[in-house]
């Protein structure tokens, strides 16, 4: 694998100021209290709030959506009018699949390095417990059909074609997970993994409990404090993650029967990133802005990297998107102090470990002549990750790079790698410094 210029080296720059995120709700099987929109304004409102600027000053927000609501359209757009950043700031939506957030702060650092932005609000939201149930194309047919009848004898006769099974719903977050190419939803790409690495049941449930662990200890030692309260319009407020699970165990967890290979699969959903509502946000700014404003630097955005595969392997995404990344600057895996790899899958996020330390894999599939260093595990995705947290897909991505930095803040460490699987078989990443390390 020849090693590619770096795409941020030669430009200004990067920094990331400032981020908050609301906390990641699980879908309890109808919508939740929020939409997409108002979880990020009220992530970014109190963002705003802090800051010894104007909303106004912004160059431009950058917001990572896979499915908005119908009343969401070019939702960045809609979410920065609310937040007051005016009339003249332009704002734009990104849509990546689970890597939507990243994509946003790619681009956002992309902008600023090549002088185009001073100032960029970046991040992403998803509410997937609102993701519509839609009419089989049946009923549309039917429904057209009824419309377009213009006597009364017409209107009986397409009434006597109707059919009860015309309502059976299409689940439109069933259609948006699965890939239309491979035909493959993406607990069925996990379990492709788990065969391909002989990862066991076992091992994966035990992953989730360690993730559901770790995310209780964050929260009771307080290692989240980018998390702002968001209330709903009934006036009921949410202060934290709500998907943790602080009594998981390997005996719960081993009662729960495979999703997605019935009945001899692995991947269940409790070893399985949860349906989740989220939203996330950072400031990014030049080196010009940092002086004009005074503002403080959490880390700088040093390097990114996308990368694609069989969309039947999506899952092994992130070891195709970081390797170069640690090619170009001559790295290893311990020079990393801290890691983000998205869990949409325990199985997914063990299977990029041992694809990292596979000989045949790194020299036929990434062209390097020896594999890396393991990834020393308690680097990994500290404080837990989809699993626990949830993965809101057009968020995560931001989750994900914002925690890294509030990790390195209080951790002392200097390097951080955020990485993301990507259905349709892609993966991003994404390597942050703590600038004043």
């Amino acid at each position: 694998m020849a090693a590619q210029p770096n795409p941020l080296a030669t430009g200004r720059p990067v920094f990331v100021v400032d981020g908050s995120r609301s906390p990641f709700l699980r879908a309890r099987g109808k919508p939740g209290p929020l939409h997409a929109s108002d979880l990020a304004f009220q992530a970014g409102r109190a963002l705003l709030y802090r800051q010894p600027f104007t909303p106004q000053d912004f160059d431009q927000v950058i917001l990572g959506c896979v499915m908005p609501g119908p009343q969401e359209v070019n939702i960045a757009r809609v979410v920065a009018l609310r937040l007051g950043c005016g009339d003249r700031v332009p704002a734009w939506t990104v849509q990546r699949n689970c890597a939507s957030g990243l994509q946003a702060l790619d681009c956002a650092a992309q902008d600023i390095a090549s002088g185009r932005s001073e100032l960029v609000l970046a991040g992403g939201t998803e509410a997937m417990s609102h993701a519509p149930l839609l009419f089989s194309t049946a009923m549309v047919n039917w429904l057209a059909g009824f419309s377009g009848a213009r006597t009364t004898g017409a209107k009986l006769k397409a009434l006597t074609a109707f059919r009860p099974a015309f309502l059976k719903p299409v689940i439109g977050l069933l259609c948006g997970l699965t890939d239309p190419i491979v035909s493959l939803n993406m607990g069925q790409t996990a379990e492709i993994l788990a065969h391909r690495f002989g990862i066991s049941r076992e091992l994966m449930d035990s992953y989730a409990v360690r993730s559901h662990q770790r995310l209780d200890h964050a929260q009771q030692n307080g290692h989240l404090d980018e998390i702002e309260v968001v209330y709903d319009h009934k006036g009921h407020y949410y202060p934290a993650d709500d998907g943790l699970r602080a009594d998981s165990s390997m005996e719960k967890l081993a009662k729960l029967k495979p999703v997605f290979d019935r009945p001899f699969g692995k991947v269940t959903a409790g070893n399985s990133a949860q349906i989740t509502d989220g939203a996330a946000w950072l400031v990014l700014a030049s080196e010009d802005a940092v002086k004009k404003y005074d503002l403080p630097v959490l880390g700088r955005v040093v390097d990114s990297q996308w990368a694609a595969l069989d969309p039947s392997q999506m899952g092994l995404g992130p070891v195709h998107a970081i390797a170069p990344i640690l090619k170009r600057h001559d790295f290893d895996s311990g020079d990393i102090d801290n890691w983000e790899i998205n869990e949409a899958f325990a199985t997914q996020v063990l299977a990029c470990l041992s694809a990292w330390q596979d000989e045949d894999y790194c020299r036929d599939e990434l062209g390097l002549e020896k594999p890396f260093a393991p990834i020393d595990e308690e680097r990994l995705n500290i404080d837990g990750g989809g699993v626990s947290i949830g993965h809101p897909v057009g968020a995560s991505g931001a989750r994900i790079a914002l925690h890294a930095l509030k990790t390195l803040q209080r951790t002392g460490g200097k390097r951080a790698i955020v990485s993301l699987c990507i259905g349709g078989g892609q993966g991003g990443a994404m390597l942050l410094e703590r600038e004043n390390a």
